[in-house]
């Protein structure tokens, strides 16, 4: 593996900027020192003037491989992210077949491990009856369970109450959850089929994937976490309400319930729907603006954790169709970090706060092994950023495999320049390398 020597930086890690060099040797990052022009290496970064950040690592993809490829590719959304700067994430398992036995959630690592340019692990998916396959998971190369309390894509739901009980008593790994009540929902949205039809206008998709079909659910989750003392991890919180379940005044290493918010959450809200449409349709349902500033301040104070995507491509054919029809989700990894920067460019976060809630964070609260920080020994998973590049969202540079972006027209303030990936320089200036994959990620005992 080529050695690679970045100069000049200004490197954003635990909390501080600051100005050093750095070099990396066998995947891993060997030095970190005001002065290392002297050291020898086949590449050679001039980062004057740039930022690195470790690499994001994203905990929610749905990446659609396999039985779903029309709408993207392990290959294709990997590759995506990359050029976004993210280095590493975490797949859910609602593909065709669904990833609820062994031998199925191995064949998403054996093709991961064949065409990922990322870094790569999949979540295993629960049921309501397949218990005794999930006790069966190696939780140390697994990042999680997954959970859905509420239908989306390749309908998954675990509706059983003995067993959601039984999972959440005898799982001693971090159980990911989707947390909506589907039977509000489907209540819901019978009122607005008596009304319309099935083409109901889809700015009524958040009254009717309500905040109560979202309290109802989280509050649920927790106090089963709370009863059995289960890792809990609540996916895309999307109410203001919701935040009351959380907890700030703890560390994350203490906390067994945690939260994550999703770019679109924090950007959208339902005024968007009108220019939007179907595009910026996810499950759960972009809320109002204060739903979305409740979320971003608390990503600020800490009762959220992580930042993540959802990253989850359709093609622009499914998402023309009338509402009951057109598919929830939509592509975000590729925008994600120039997405949060143009909010540091507004003044409403610091850079050290966007590497902890999307590089530090993650690694932590899944407990992944020597990954998600820019510290000697560690993994060389780094993204290296000009923060005044502007340039604009087109369908001639994005690179999901569905071809559109919610983003399309926006021009962001900041660029990704390099992605290095385990120590591979995998993009460089819009031009990828993709003679080295992305690696499986491991993690600690007891995950």
């Amino acid at each position: 593996m080529k050695s690679i020597l970045i100069t000049g930086a200004n490197i954003v890690n635990e909390g501080r900027i600051s100005p050093n060099d750095l070099l990396v040797e066998d995947g891993r990052i060997s030095k970190i020192g005001a002065d290392l022009s002297k050291e020898k290496a086949d590449i050679h970064i001039n980062a004057s003037g740039k930022y690195l950040f470790p690499g994001l690592i994203d905990d929610q993809v749905h990446f659609r491989e396999p039985g779903l490829t029309h709408k993207g590719e392990i290959y294709t959304e990997a590759k995506a992210g990359v050029a976004g700067g993210t280095t590493t994430y975490m797949e859910m398992p609602n593909t065709v077949p669904q990833a609820v036995t062994l031998p199925l959630l191995d064949d998403k690592y054996a093709r991961a491990a064949e065409v990922s340019l990322a870094n790569y692990s999949f979540y295993f998916g629960a049921t309501n009856n397949n218990l005794d396959e999930i006790l069966k998971v190696d939780f140390e190369n697994v990042c999680g369970l997954k959970i859905f309390q509420g239908s989306s894509t390749g309908n998954m739901v675990v509706d059983n109450i003995e067993s959601l009980e039984g999972i959440f008593r005898e799982c001693k790994a971090l159980i990911a959850i989707h947390s909506e009540n589907d039977h509000i929902i489907a209540a819901n949205l019978a009122e607005f089929k008596a009304i319309y039809g099935d083409d109901i206008p889809v700015k009524f998709h958040p009254k009717i994937r309500s905040e109560e079909a979202c309290y109802d659910a989280s509050s649920r989750a927790v106090a089963m976490a709370k009863k059995y003392g289960t890792r809990l991890h609540i996916l895309h919180i999307s109410t203001a309400k919701e935040l009351e379940l959380f907890d700030n005044t703890i560390p994350l290493e203490e906390k067994q319930i945690t939260a994550e918010a999703c770019i679109h959450h924090m950007w959208f809200s339902e005024e968007d729907y009108a220019e939007k449409g179907n595009l910026i349709k996810w499950n759960p349902a972009i809320k109002t603006s204060k739903d979305r500033d409740a979320i971003f301040q608390a990503v600020l104070d800490d009762k959220i954790d992580v930042i993540a995507t959802d990253h989850a491509p359709h093609t622009l054919e499914e998402k023309a169709q009338i509402y009951t029809k057109a598919p929830s989700g939509g592509p975000l990894n590729q925008h994600s970090l120039v997405a949060m920067l143009d909010f540091y460019h507004a003044g409403k976060i610091s850079l050290e706060k966007i590497a902890i809630k999307m590089c530090h964070n993650v690694a932590k609260l899944f407990r992944i092994k020597e990954r998600g920080y820019i510290r000697e020994g560690y993994f060389a998973d780094l993204v290296l950023v000009d923060l005044n590049s502007p340039w604009t969202v087109s369908k001639e540079n994005i690179l999901s495999k569905c071809g559109w972006s919610p983003f399309e027209g926006h021009t962001f303030k900041s660029n990704v320049t390099h992605t290095i990936v385990s120590g591979h320089l995998a993009y460089e200036n819009g031009k990828f390398d993709e003679t080295k994959k992305g690696e499986r990620l491991k993690f600690l005992i007891n995950n």
